[in-house]
């Protein structure tokens, strides 16, 4: 019993020692405990600054959305700001006039009056487009080229749609548009210098550019939303066939292709030429005296045929007069063989005096002029332009518009030159000239 109590005694020493060694941390764990202590320190303090700065800029963002929304409840200026996709701004740029085409290559780019192209700033709202709004700022602008495919409606568009339509030059290109580009606008007009194209359009899908305006910067803090100008689209050609360029009006010593649907060089020129019809005047005269065999020489179809036609009847006659003497006659007609005066046995007629019985006689007389045009003798009296008008009775307005051209807005000197069908001569009286047309 005493040695087995011995035995019992000294294993219950033993037990408790062993549970001692067995609790007793290793060195290894120490040391993973205290490196990992060490890594979430300095990782508390590598992150600590990072979640400090998102969450002071969120803060910061919040309450800036929050200013803004009370500023743009308050100031109508911001609201236009922010509405900027929401709204047609009030106050726009727009061009002026329409542009002269064709427009070509290193050609200065005019208004359909050949006089520089003027940008006005508008206020649309007020309900007169063509009005300036005067602003108490300067307004820099800055003329662009854009695509012509950009087909929104009149200022619908916002700053970020007209920037994308922008057109840039081609790579290894000169600039597209060269010239006075950045112009600064005061009292709401600014009128555009020396601008040109260096390429054609040829080369982009629509084969098509437009001209657009826009503002760069505004001599005030608010910089309010004002809408970009756009003009119609339009092709640039290549300087190299300005030289076949159509004339809008053309003039009386214009080559006669410089008119609508007849080509330099092509058929309709050439048969011209055969019959000595060279220029302008020239068809016009033909036109007069014998239209229907103007037709016949041409061959042209109905379609063709009125579009050079209405082309023609453009032509600034301008003031000159010319004298056609006889035994006992004295013609005075315009530069088309139109009469715009007749005597005979020292009566003198006017548009409205001749009488049918007369219209045989002077339509011969009028051939013979026109077959010794360069005889005939230039007279300076433009009174007589007007003469039959007075005499008519016509309005005073009405006189005015004979003397500057032959086709007004509502009248026509010259017939559309449709067959009489027996072989008589037919006077048509307007703005005091008589044009005969014989078939």
């Amino acid at each position: 019993m005493a040695a087995k109590r011995f035995f019992d005694e000294d294993e219950d020493e033993d037990q408790p020692n062993q549970k001692r060694m067995k609790n007793k941390p290793s060195l290894a764990s120490v040391v993973r405990e205290a490196g990992m202590v060490n890594f979430l320190e300095k990782f508390a303090s590598t992150l600590e600054p990072v979640l400090r700065r998102v969450v002071s800029e969120e803060v910061e963002n919040g309450l800036r959305s929050i200013s803004c929304m009370r500023s743009i409840s308050t100031s109508p200026s911001l609201k236009i700001q922010a509405a900027d996709h929401e709204q047609t701004p009030s106050l726009q740029l727009i061009f002026n006039k329409r542009l002269s085409l064709p427009i070509f290559t290193g050609t200065k780019i005019v208004d359909i009056d050949n006089n520089p192209l003027q940008i006005l700033l508008v206020d649309a709202k007020e309900g007169h487009p063509k009005i300036p709004t005067s602003l108490p700022y300067w307004i820099k602008v800055e003329i662009v080229v854009l695509d012509g495919d950009f087909n929104r409606p009149e200022f619908t568009w916002n700053k970020e749609e007209f920037d994308k339509k922008i057109v840039k030059e081609r790579t290894g290109k000169r600039p597209l548009l060269t010239g006075e580009l950045n112009i600064t606008m005061r009292d709401g007009i600014a009128v555009v210098g020396d601008v040109e194209f260096t390429d054609n359009s040829s080369w982009i899908r629509c084969r098509k550019f437009r001209l657009g305006a826009k503002v760069v910067a505004q001599g005030n803090s608010q910089n309010i939303r004002i809408c970009e100008a756009m003009s119609e689209p339009f092709v640039v050609k290549d300087h190299r066939g300005e030289s076949y360029k159509k004339h809008h009006p053309p003039a009386l010593e214009d080559e006669v292709w410089r008119l609508e649907k007849i080509g330099k060089d092509g058929t309709f020129h050439r048969k011209l030429s055969l019959k000595g019809i060279n220029t302008v005047q020239d068809f016009l005269k033909s036109f007069t005296i014998e239209p229907s065999k103007l037709r016949e020489i041409l061959g042209m179809s109905d379609k063709v045929w009125d579009v050079t036609l209405r082309h023609a009847k453009n032509c600034t006659l301008g003031s000159k007069l010319y004298r056609y003497c006889g035994p006992n006659y004295t013609l005075i007609l315009n530069p088309i063989c139109q009469i715009v005066k007749v005597e005979i046995d020292g009566r003198v007629y006017f548009a409205h005096d001749i009488k049918p019985m007369h219209t045989a006689y002077i339509a011969n007389l009028i051939k013979d002029a026109c077959t010794r045009w360069s005889s005939l003798e230039e007279v300076d009296e433009p009174a007589l332009l007007t003469q039959g008008d007075m005499m008519l009775g016509h309005h005073p307005n009405e006189q005015q518009t004979a003397t500057r051209s032959f086709m007004g807005h509502n009248q026509s000197l010259i017939s559309d030159g449709s067959s009489i069908g027996d072989g008589s001569y037919d006077w048509v009286e307007n703005s005091g000239f008589l044009s005969l047309h014989s078939d």
